[in-house]
């Protein structure tokens, strides 16, 4: 399973905005899945049973709450968080629901997902990474190489919670890339290397990154 906790189903009518949520949720360890009609949401969450949806609810043309609550109903009892159009669209009475407002930031939202979930009781101490002596906790966004705190920077942490939440996965640079780093930097493979040499030298011999000659880079369990 994946770090984050499992399935999430994005329903979002805009393209653009889907695949952004998408790549940051997946960023985050999560499996995730797009419904390009949220008025379609409530088949495609009883078909895949999804463990949380994110409902883009900013476009809906039906009555107020309508899709939210045959979405809510399909789900059972994974959590749903809308986005809406604005603070007045959020519906007061829908105890399952954390309302985002457009627009809203792609790590805004990965947060609300994980609240969600430790509310539903689906992320526990589980979500801790470990490799070795090495251990990341995606939420707090804290590492700590034995008894020792490691300071990274926003780009450090996600790249190593990318490659240890898939421990022994070998990735190019060109995944690693696209898995941790924003659509709209120029970054270069080279840009990879270096941050993985300043991982290497903030973690010290407990370091679990490996480099795999020719390929990419893995952590070892």
């Amino acid at each position: 399973m994946a770090e984050g906790g499992g399935l999430i189903l994005v329903a979002e009518h805009e393209a653009g905005v889907a695949e952004l949520v998408r790549r940051y949720l997946v960023r985050a360890g999560f499996e995730a899945e797009i419904e390009p009609d949220p008025a379609r949401a409530p088949a495609t969450v009883a078909r895949l049973r999804p463990d949380a949806v994110v409902l883009d609810l900013s476009a809906d043309p039906g009555p107020p709450g309508d899709l939210y609550r045959r979405v809510s109903e399909a789900a059972g009892d994974a959590p749903v968080v809308c986005v809406v159009p604005d603070e007045g669209s959020a519906e007061a009475g829908a105890p399952r629901a954390q309302a985002l407002v457009r627009p809203f930031g792609p790590r805004e939202l990965v947060d609300a997902v994980a609240v969600a979930l430790r509310g539903r009781g689906a992320v526990d101490d589980a979500h801790v990474l470990r490799a070795g002596d090495v251990r990341l906790d995606p939420e707090a966004r804290s590492v700590t190489a034995g008894e020792r705190s490691v300071a990274l920077t926003a780009t450090e942490f996600d790249l190593l919670r990318f490659l240890m939440g898939r421990p022994g996965r070998v990735f190019t640079r060109e995944q690693l890339l696209a898995a941790a780093w924003d659509p709209a930097a120029s970054a270069g493979n080279r840009t990879v290397d270096v941050h993985i040499a300043q991982l290497r030298a903030k973690l010290g011999d407990s370091s679990p990154l490996r480099t795999v000659r020719g390929v990419g880079y893995a952590v070892d369990p």
